[in-house]
């Protein structure tokens, strides 16, 4: 995917439920042909979440986002398992969230959840049988990389501007 390097608009889309939000406040700290790195605040802070970093990894399929707490004590890694659509006229990029997630806590505990949204967006014919199978084999993808010790490989981009 070519992105167009003076700093595309960004937006969120989800299926469930059914919402597109622009980031007009994340800040975007590089910005290449296969991934966008971005810092931003939490757009509504919980108890725990209040900042963080994303990596969208533009040929994968895959958003890996670092959450931190307000005293800056890492929560967990956290990562959407979307599809991107990059529209050159408005220079702006689409992120689909397709529901299922993978989080990876500091101590190396892997969880995935959400898997109960696709079954229920895909009866409720808000998402297809593709988008619900692309999403299966991106999640499968992604946890292959974790569970072969390859994590690292989708975290240095964020690594680089954290702390």
């Amino acid at each position: 995917m070519v992105i167009d390097m003076e700093n595309p608009i960004l937006y969120r889309k989800r299926i469930i439920p059914d919402e597109c939000i622009r980031l007009k406040d994340d800040i975007i700290l590089s910005c290449h042909d296969d991934h966008i790195v971005t810092a931003w605040n939490a757009l509504k802070p919980k108890k725990d979440l209040h900042h963080g970093y994303s990596c969208y990894f533009l040929n994968e399929g895959i958003k890996v986002s670092k959450f931190f707490q307000r005293d800056d004590s890492l929560i967990c890694w956290y990562c959407d398992i979307v599809e991107y659509d990059y529209n050159r006229e408005s220079n702006s990029l689409v992120t689909t969230d397709l529901l299922v997630d993978v989080i990876v806590y500091p101590d190396g505990l892997v969880k995935v959840v959400d898997l109960d949204e696709l079954a229920i967006a895909l009866e409720a014919k808000s998402i297809t049988a593709d988008r619900l199978g692309k999403s299966l084999l991106i999640v499968n993808k992604l946890l292959q990389i974790i569970y072969n010790g390859e994590f690292s490989s989708l975290q240095q981009y964020i690594n680089e501007v954290s702390h």
